[in-house]
């Protein structure tokens, strides 16, 4: 006979299928005291400016890799002035290629994260996305705006855009309003606070989600690829529907921390749960909890 608990409030309830089904934890072991100082001088930087530019984490070998995987799959243009007309995006990424598994769970990233969000926090989304010659400016927003939570406030989500080609002042870099995260509900539009993420090609720059920021103009004759994954609180509906998105195939291939990203998780006591259990049970044993 199954033995059964008594339960007296939902936080009790939390704290038991917590115990069960554990957040994702990172090897500490193999975390160094000179990253975690890293990530702590990112996260100074973060709360003071709402962004910070890592340069250099990837090497010309990673950034050949990743272009010669991920070009081949843009197409088109986008279909409006927000996508950008002359601005191939490429979409569900991580169902097409594993080229970029590594970004979206990159230590000095996740470090950063650890810092901003609850345990077990999603990946809202992910894409590659290339603005090419005579692309005019995006419109200035925020990411997490979508959340209909006032400002000013804590953010819901943040964001990285990584440099697969160096991004200049001339070929779209993305702008950005230093301390625009701390604003209110202002609409802000004018373009005249904002200065170009200018940074060498294997660079991030991690943001708020509360920060004001869009892409550059591309005046010049080359194009602009990045990738950009963007990260929210575990209790939010993330844009991306990876549940829909992602084939048995991929989830069995993508590594163990981008698996509960992507929702194969639980934020207690119970959200995400499939047939009242964890979701990691939908998969084949080698994933199973």
């Amino acid at each position: 006979m199954t033995k059964t608990k008594h339960i007296e409030s939902i936080v009790e309830l939390g704290h038991d299928l917590a115990h069960k089904h554990k957040a994702f934890q990172p090897d500490e072991v193999n975390v160094s005291q000179a990253l975690k100082k890293q990530i702590a001088e990112d996260f100074e930087s973060l709360q003071k400016n709402g962004y910070v530019i890592i340069e250099r984490l990837l090497c010309e070998s990673e950034l050949n890799t990743i272009r010669s995987a991920t070009v081949p799959l843009l197409e088109g243009g986008g279909r409006n002035n927000f996508e950008g007309i002359k601005t191939q995006r490429l979409y569900s990424v991580l169902e097409k290629t594993r080229l970029i598994d590594s970004l979206a769970i990159h230590p000095r990233i996740t470090g950063l994260l650890d810092h901003l969000f609850q345990p077990n926090y999603l990946l809202s989304q992910a894409q590659m996305i290339n603005i090419l010659p005579g692309e005019v400016a995006q419109p200035l927003h925020y990411d997490d705006g979508f959340y209909p939570v006032k400002r000013p406030r804590k953010p819901l989500g943040a964001a990285t855009i990584w440099a697969i080609d160096e991004f200049t002042d001339e070929n779209g870099a993305t702008v950005i309003i230093p301390g625009s995260h701390l604003l209110g509900q202002e609409i802000v539009t004018d373009r005249s606070q904002t200065i170009p993420v200018v940074m060498p090609a294997g660079s991030v720059v991690f943001f708020l989600g509360t920060t004001w920021h869009g892409g550059g103009a591309n005046q010049s004759e080359s194009t602009r690829l990045a990738a950009t994954c963007q990260y929210c609180e575990p209790w939010l509906r993330p844009q991306e529907n990876f549940f829909l998105e992602l084939s048995q195939k991929t989830l069995q291939a993508i590594p163990e921390q981008l698996l509960s990203m992507v929702g194969y998780s639980i934020h207690p006591p119970f959200m995400g749960m499939v047939n009242g259990m964890h979701p990691k049970r939908t998969l084949s044993n080698s994933k199973k909890t």
